[in-house]
């Protein structure tokens, strides 16, 4: 895992959803950034096979709008652990005040009512780039709600909330390597990123590796969505072998009877099968 550490977290939702009082700037059509991420794909695929090649995409992707606006412009700083030993914990994540339980990996059942929406299994293993399970890591995933809103104050889009959901969760991986989450769907929310742009369902992704400076942040969708072709965030993967990687399977061992329907999805965290993620640098 990387230990450089950011203040952005790379695709995320923009809260800013709201209303506003000044005249709104003339966006792109869909077909304009549809256009762009085939010039950037095709650029991709021209690339000398001995050149140069990232397994992460550009953080100022030009179809994916904002992050040409607050992508880093210079170098990551390296936290000297041995000139300042806790210089590190200014910037560590809070786990929460108690030890993880079943109901932090149940999101259905975290509060008094049922929330609403379509229950969900999702499963898989983390491995290394040998297939060797990666046993005790914290996964954290936070989501938005079936409707396509998040449990957050700064969420301003105009779908309904649910007493029932918050939409965060985090289990250990077991000896296996193993997670397991029951959830439900996300919905598809609209961004300002283009005019009518709308984000495919999807779970966000949290894992720390040994130390709290080791994080990888990504994103899992779901198989079939129609909107996928459409999203600049995943179209920021160019590479269509690694973007077909963050798509989970429907797995029908997966699913419970009368309760939930399973997806599948492995996360590998290094060599040529890894898993894309936001923090890869």
């Amino acid at each position: 895992m990387n230990s450089s550490k950011n203040s952005s977290q790379g695709p995320s939702k923009n809260p800013s959803q709201g209303p506003s009082t000044t005249p709104p700037a003339v966006q792109p059509a869909q077909a304009d950034i549809t256009r762009e991420i085939a010039a950037h794909e095709a650029a991709a695929r021209a690339r000398p096979a001995d050149g140069p090649a990232s397994p992460h995409p550009a953080r100022n992707y030009p179809p994916y709008r904002s992050s040409i606006h607050r992508h880093p412009r210079r170098p990551l700083v390296a936290v000297d652990a041995l000139a300042d030993p806790e210089a590190v914990e200014l910037t560590s994540p809070a786990f929460g005040v108690t030890d993880i339980t079943d109901l932090d990996a149940d999101l259905t059942r975290q509060h008094l009512g049922e929330p609403l929406g379509e229950r969900i299994t999702v499963s898989g293993r983390i491995l290394d780039r040998t297939g060797r399970p990666v046993r005790g890591q914290l996964v954290e995933i936070w989501q938005a709600n079936a409707a396509g809103r998040y449990a957050h104050q700064g969420d301003r889009h105009p779908a309904p909330l649910d007493p029932n959901f918050t939409g965060a969760g985090r289990a250990l991986t077991d000896d296996d390597g193993r997670y397991a989450f029951t959830t439900v769907k996300p919905g598809a929310y609209p961004w300002r990123n283009h005019d009518n742009a709308w984000r495919p369902a999807h779970i966000h992704f949290s894992l720390f590796g040994s130390a709290f400076t080791q994080r990888l942040i990504t994103q899992m969708y779901f198989p079939g969505d129609p909107l996928l072709p459409y999203d600049p965030v995943l179209a920021s993967v160019t590479d269509p072998a690694a973007r077909a990687r963050l798509v989970a399977a429907y797995d029908h061992e997966l699913s419970r009877p009368e309760w939930s329907l399973g997806y599948r999805w492995d996360i590998v965290l290094d060599g040529p099968s890894a898993t894309w993620t936001e923090e890869g640098r």
